[in-house]
């Protein structure tokens, strides 16, 4: 069954931690929304290989209408956690128990909603510490699932974070 995964990212993204993910997705049928504080904004990966026109603002979205929440990594998680919006956003997800995807310096997303305390989880390693003192139980592992939420470390790390997403998606 299709389902309906909320994408929160802007600039300076994780190239191949967006678009390796968002193809496994979409082809086993999944529909990605693509959200940013503007609609219909190009977005850069950082390494410059990827572009991505946004197709949601982050105030013309609720997180309800969604099944799931991918959080690519890079710089971008960093930036969107400056804002409430994608925090309370990010945040509903944990709340209602639905699938969440976070690689990389995804994660920082949810240290700011402060909904990692008690979870296993990892991230890259820069940020492991940052999770600690979240109250995770970090794992330096190239997937970590706790309950509805999947967590890798690096590009390196993508075949098992998709594999593992995908069965959450089941």
């Amino acid at each position: 069954m299709s389902k309906k995964i909320a994408v929160v990212m802007t600039d300076m993204f994780e190239d191949s931690e967006y678009t390796d993910p968002a193809e496994a997705f979409k082809k086993e049928g999944h529909e990605l929304t693509v959200i940013e504080k503007e609609k219909g904004k190009q977005v850069e990966g950082k390494n410059k290989e990827t572009s991505v026109t946004t197709d949601a603002s982050i105030d013309d979205v609720d997180p309800a209408d969604f099944d799931a929440l991918f959080i690519p990594g890079g710089f971008s998680p960093d930036m969107l956690r400056a804002d409430e919006r994608f925090v309370s956003f990010s945040k509903h997800f944990i709340d209602e128990d639905k699938p969440v995807f976070a690689i990389c310096h995804g994660p920082q997303l949810l240290i700011t909603a402060k909904a990692l305390e008690g979870r296993k989880a990892t991230g890259f390693i820069s940020i492991q510490v940052d999770m600690e003192y979240a109250k995770a139980d970090v794992k330096d592992e190239e997937v970590v699932v706790c309950h509805n939420l999947v967590t890798s470390r690096t590009p390196d790390d993508l075949p098992a974070f998709n594999r593992e997403s995908l069965k959450q998606l089941q």
